[in-house]
């Protein structure tokens, strides 16, 4: 059985100790930050966490670029040439076209190495969500599971990955067209938190809108609580945008509330999925009840 490599994008999140742990790549995604154009780094080489959040509360518009061709390409070549297949998980399509440039990519690849194999999957989700997904794939892998037993998992499970998730302001949402400029107006005049799942499709929609910054944390996890279930394999893990202590007064309300006995990995929610959401953003995600098409509110 030929031994394979795990890749995804930089929507996945995961920091440097993590891929490390977990023997995880990523194909570099883009943004362009007032002006001048950076590498999506998960471990923020270029710019850090606090200058980049810091701009967009300044004003400063972050635009994203997907993980282009040729990058997929030359990642996918490189592992070949090594003599490793590739297994490709990719954030959602309902939010990014990079994994259709991985299929691209992929079909290249194996005409110059019909040898090889390489699966490239959807992985319907984004930020820790596809992070999630990852890891998992990491942990089957070490189970000594082949390229095609892992991907079949992940595919089977994908939509069971949840995500709870509440952003500080209605600004970023609106300039991400997310929300209409009315909504984002009365919606900062009267505090409104809107609480944002991932569905079926890979898109993220506002299923609930509450008052406050406290109200919404405990609606995570209620929501939460009533989502979660205690399968054999689980992950929790919190996203936040420059607000740590929101994803710790979070994950507090988690052990307490929905599981006492897990660990809880916190991260930054990073610049491709931040220049939409903006800071101050705090998500919970974790394997739960499969989610469904949603139309929002």
């Amino acid at each position: 059985m030929r031994k394979f490599v795990i890749i995804s994008d930089s929507c996945c999140d995961l920091d440097n100790n993590l891929r490390k742990e977990y023997d995880i790549d990523y194909v570099p995604m883009y943004f362009n930050l007032d002006g001048k154009e950076y590498k999506a780094d998960l471990d923020w080489k270029e710019i850090s966490v606090k200058q980049f959040y810091d701009a967009m509360r300044e004003g400063k518009r972050a635009y994203t670029a997907q993980a282009n061709l040729q990058s997929y390409k030359d990642a996918f070549t490189k592992y070949v040439e090594d003599g490793y297949d590739v297994l490709s998980i990719s954030c959602s399509s309902g939010l990014s076209a990079s994994v259709k440039a991985s299929y691209v990519a992929r079909d290249a690849v194996l005409s110059e190495y019909p040898e090889a194999k390489i699966i490239c999957i959807d992985g319907l989700n984004s930020c820790f969500g596809l992070g999630i997904l990852c890891l998992y794939a990491s942990d089957l892998r070490k189970e000594g599971k082949s390229i095609d037993e892992v991907a079949q998992t992940i595919e089977d499970m994908k939509l069971c990955v949840n995500q709870e998730c509440s952003v500080d302001k209605l600004t970023y949402l609106k300039q991400a067209g997310r929300v209409s400029a009315a909504s984002a107006f009365f919606g900062g005049l009267l505090n409104i938190k809107p609480i944002i799942i991932s569905d079926a499709i890979g898109q993220n929609f506002a299923v609930e809108k509450v008052k406050g910054r406290k109200t919404a944390i405990n609606r995570l996890v209620e929501r939460m609580k009533e989502e979660y279930e205690d399968v054999p394999y689980q992950k929790i893990m919190i996203g936040h945008s420059d607000c740590i202590a929101d994803a710790l007064e979070l994950k507090k309300l988690v052990l307490e509330n929905v599981k006492s006995d897990i660990d809880i990995n916190i991260g930054y929610i990073g610049p491709i999925v931040g220049a939409s959401c903006g800071p101050g953003t705090i998500a919970v995600y974790f394997i739960g009840k499969k989610v469904e098409v949603n139309k929002g509110c």
